[in-house]
């Protein structure tokens, strides 16, 4: 794979979970350093599950710095989603342990960091292999989080859907109402989500 030439040393950003109906959003922030290696991630929409897994474990064992931060689904509607996204990529980035000299973020929009500058790139964890590397890790962690939050709640399949707004997953927020860990600043009804989401 080829990805965009980026200086050593700064960092990627990305964050997973934005359009879930519940669980958090998490962000992770990554330095890859000048002895990664590059063919060792891909875009993680790409990636099957257990090549995911094995690409989180190479990034936290070789990545100069990385770091994973999360905002719970009572902040996401305390504040909105939008603005939920932007504290957990903040976050990440402000626990990574060092100060990377510029940040490479997915997507178009991004709230600036006090000191660091960014450049957002559309599709950036298919371009740029430290916001792939962030894409991994904010997934991977995300996915493990709900699935450890289905043992608690089973009803919802989150073992499966992640907390996305699959069709079983809105017929059992119809059925059994939603749960502590839904969002519930999101409308659940069937025709709502169908609007919001596209599906």
């Amino acid at each position: 794979m080829t990805w965009m030439p980026v200086p050593q040393y700064e960092a990627g950003c990305d964050e997973a979970g934005r359009g879930c109906l519940a669980g958090p959003v998490v962000a992770a922030a990554v330095i890859l350093g000048e002895d990664f290696d590059l063919s060792r991630v891909a875009d993680s929409k790409q990636l099957s599950a257990k090549a995911r897994d094995v690409a989180r474990h190479y990034i936290e064992e070789h990545a100069a710095a990385y770091s994973v931060f999360s905002c719970c689904n009572e902040e996401i509607d305390h504040i909105n989603i939008l603005q939920a996204s932007m504290q957990a990529m903040h976050g990440a980035i402000n626990h990574l342990g060092k100060i990377p000299p510029h940040l490479w973020i997915d997507g178009h929009y991004f709230v600036p960091h006090d000191t660091i500058p960014h450049t957002c790139v559309v599709g950036g964890d298919a371009m740029v292999a430290c916001i792939a590397a962030a894409s991994i890790l904010a997934k991977t962690y995300r996915d493990a989080l709900m699935h450890d939050y289905h043992t608690r709640y089973p009803l919802y399949g989150w073992d499966v859907n992640k907390g996305y707004p699959t069709r079983g997953h809105r017929s059992a927020i119809e059925q059994h109402g939603p749960s502590p860990l839904h969002r519930k600043s999101f409308r659940f009804k069937t025709k709502q989500l169908a609007l919001n989401f596209g599906v």
